[in-house]
């Protein structure tokens, strides 16, 4: 899950968010909302259990109805903490995407750690063990990140907004998207039984998370049009020049740039100078979108300074 996690970081291609706020939702995924979601998870079963005295009313109650909710809930509150103490780090879609997946990344490390030993060494041994991974890593490795992603396209929705009603809404269709398509994913498991369950249920989640895929290639493509169109002046205004600015808006050119600094003494200067060039960007399209909302133009003239400074070392 933490090489999923490196994944998802690397898709981050214009303006990387800051690796101890993933590193903390990642844990937060791992810790917290994995070990109170399992304890309200199991208290959940153990109580429609003893009130029905029926193990497959507990199950189906518990796997298809509780954890859904309770699960994306504590997973979402990573996301929303960033969005409320770390405003200025959530920019775009893209960044509640990114915040997303992560913290629910670290959350799979944790189930799958769970039940590959308990339900895989313990049963079956070794093979068990190989049996659980690949099912748990390789067929279903992706599907925390897919139902949380939800979530943080709802706050990202909301932060990129100036209508209320967006700002309440966003939010709570978002987290209802992510229980919803993690309910149904856990109704398919509990009430189809077989190989034929097992098939169709891989397959309905291999096709939203393509779908989820295509949309955050989209996103990194939106992240690119922005640069073209906000940094384009910063060359009149000295910021930056204008191989240095074709250099900003291709991935491509990045990594060459990089790799031709990082023989030249000037890797640690190149690479914070295209990182503020994407945070420009999104604070120049966030003033024209929203207006001077949390310092907004402040934070645009203190990148420009420090970026001017950076220029002249900053290969392109």
């Amino acid at each position: 899950m933490l090489l999923f996690a490196v994944f998802v970081y690397w898709l981050d291609r214009y303006e990387k968010e800051p690796k101890i706020l993933l590193g903390a939702a990642f844990t937060w995924g791992a810790l917290v909302a994995a070990g109170l979601s399992f304890v309200l998870n199991t208290s959940v079963g153990v109580g429609v259990y003893l009130l029905t005295g029926s193990e497959m009313a507990a199950e189906i109650t518990s796997s298809t109805l509780a954890a859904p909710i309770i699960e994306e809930i504590f997973k979402g509150l990573a996301v929303l903490l960033v969005f409320l103490v770390f405003r200025n780090e959530f920019d775009s879609i893209l960044d509640g995407l990114i915040y997303a997946a992560v913290t629910a990344l670290g959350f799979a490390a944790t189930e799958n750690a769970f039940y590959i030993y308990n339900y895989g060494y313990q049963q079956d041994g070794w093979s068990g063990i190989f049996a659980l991974v690949i099912i748990r890593v390789l067929i279903v490795g992706w599907q925390h990140p897919f139902y949380t992603s939800f979530t943080g396209i709802g706050l990202a929705a909301a932060r990129l907004s100036k209508s209320s009603t967006v700002k309440i809404l966003a939010p709570l269709a978002g987290l209802t998207a992510a229980a919803f398509t993690h309910s149904v994913h856990n109704l398919i498991a509990s009430v189809v039984p077989g190989l034929g369950g097992f098939v169709f249920g891989s397959l309905l989640d291999w096709l939203g998370w393509a779908l989820m895929f295509a949309f955050v290639l989209y996103r990194v493509y939106a992240e690119k049009r922005l640069l073209v169109q906000h940094l384009q002046e910063e060359i009149a205004l000295g910021v930056l020049t204008a191989p240095q600015y074709q250099t900003a808006c291709s991935p491509w050119s990045r990594t060459a740039a990089h790799m031709n600094a990082l023989f030249n003494g000037r890797y640690t200067a190149t690479r914070r100078f295209y990182r503020l060039c994407g945070e420009l960007a999104h604070k120049k399209h966030q003033l024209a979108k929203l207006g001077d909302e949390q310092g907004n133009q402040r934070i645009i003239d203190r990148l420009r300074t420090e970026m001017q400074s950076l220029s002249p070392t900053a290969a392109a």
